[in-house]
């Protein structure tokens, strides 16, 4: 808008409106593609509303009854179409929306060539890598449901999951979990549990349907909503041969919500059935320990030292004895010898002594110290000297001349 205005010179509503129509009829066609909801024809026009599949944004489209019936097959609610459109705005009334001049409903080719593009860009940046996956806990305190309102699915996981562990906990969100509001709820629940630190564990449940139903499930923000989480999330979509990109990024994913159910929650009977067995495992380990070590401790009783002590000390006084008699008499025998040895000796030494020679009739010739002499040369001449006889002693000198 270029014209000048002030609070004297005002412009009326009609010229005003008349400027934004001339405006917008400026912007030129555009292709866009959406979901159509409410739906309703009236005359030679049909009117429905084109909503964002992931945020809550929505347009009002006029389509002419030839376009919408050229159309193969037939758009109805919740379908997924591109459109080829012209904004238009109506000065009359000061409303604006969009005019179709051409609508094609996007195929279900076309929809898994999408999502197939999708999971190779999500792949290629790890998000559904093994490594980045976490283990459920044994036993969650709280677990957090997501599912449709009064829905199948809700059953199903909250029946068996009670059949399973009566005592388990569940905090319910209720969900669009399909059609425009579906990504935007079922994202808003998930970042509500996976903040709320009383939830262990986060289940996305939601029944069978068509692909186009399920399609919230491969969502590109839904996906980067789980990769993001702190918690663990399970995927319990569809039935086993669904497989929206939900199952690849999510850290467990379940066939069914029944499931679901099965590997987040532990059943207590076969629990009681486990403790039970190693229960009877620890008693027959514990038995058997008990029997080998009482057996080795009879065998150990059994031996003569423990079974008959006194009769092993009796046995070792023989012992002790024994070895003191002999040690007796090889000492005895040993003192024997030597006494005879020693006797030997003294009579040996008395035969070879002086007293014994003198008795013999001979005279032993002395020094004054008592040195014996043995031969004449030693003794200088005038040396005195002492004869010595059995009974008597002669002192002498030692002739110069001799």
């Amino acid at each position: 808008m270029t014209s000048k205005t002030t609070p004297e010179q005002p412009l009326p509503v009609r010229t005003v409106l008349q400027m934004v129509g001339g405006w917008i009829g400026k912007l030129g066609t555009v292709w866009v593609e959406g979901q159509i909801t409410e739906l309703t024809a009236r005359g030679g026009t049909v009117f429905l509303t084109l909503r964002d599949p992931v945020a809550n944004v929505s347009a009002r489209v006029t389509c002419p009854r030839g376009v919408y019936e050229a159309t193969v097959p037939r758009p109805v609610d919740g379908a997924r179409v591109v459109m080829h459109l012209k904004p238009d705005f109506w000065v009359n009334k000061g409303s604006f929306a969009f005019t179709a001049l051409e609508m094609r409903p996007v195929g279900v080719g076309e929809l898994l060539a999408r999502l197939e593009r999708l999971r190779q860009v999500l792949a290629a940046e790890g998000l559904f890598g093994v490594d980045r996956k976490r283990r459920l806990p044994f036993l969650p305190g709280t677990i957090g449901l997501i599912c449709g309102r009064d829905s199948a699915a809700e059953r199903d996981v909250l029946e068996n999951s009670r059949r399973r562990w009566p005592a388990v906990r569940f905090k319910v969100e209720p969900v669009a979990v399909q059609g425009p509001y579906a990504v935007t709820e079922v994202t808003e629940a998930l970042r509500k549990f996976d903040a709320d630190g009383e939830v262990d564990v986060i289940v996305i449940a939601r029944g069978g349907g068509s692909m186009e139903d399920l399609l919230p499930f491969s969502d590109e923000a839904l996906v980067r909503a789980v990769a993001a989480c702190r918690t663990p999330v399970v995927s319990a979509i569809g039935h086993e041969q669904d497989n929206p990109l939900l199952d690849l990024v999510a850290d467990v994913r379940a066939s069914t919500p029944t499931d679901a159910a099965k590997k987040v929650v532990p059943d207590v009977g076969e629990q009681l059935t486990l403790i039970r067995q190693l229960r009877d495992r620890g008693r027959r380990v514990a038995g058997g320990w008990l029997e080998r070590e009482t057996a080795w401790l009879a065998a150990v009783r059994s031996r003569p030292a423990l079974a008959d002590p006194v009769r092993e000390i009796e046995r070792r006084a023989e012992q002790a004895e024994q070895l003191r008699d002999r040690a007796r008499r090889s000492l005895t025998a040993s003192l024997d010898r030597a006494q005879d040895s020693l006797e030997h000796l003294r009579a040996r030494l008395v035969s070879l002594s002086p007293a014994a020679t003198l008795e013999r009739g001979y005279a032993i010739v002395q020094r004054p110290t008592g040195e014996v002499v043995r031969r004449a040369a030693d003794v200088a001449p005038g040396a005195e000297l002492t004869i010595r006889f059995p009974d008597d002693r002669v002192p002498v000198r030692r002739d110069s001349a001799t």
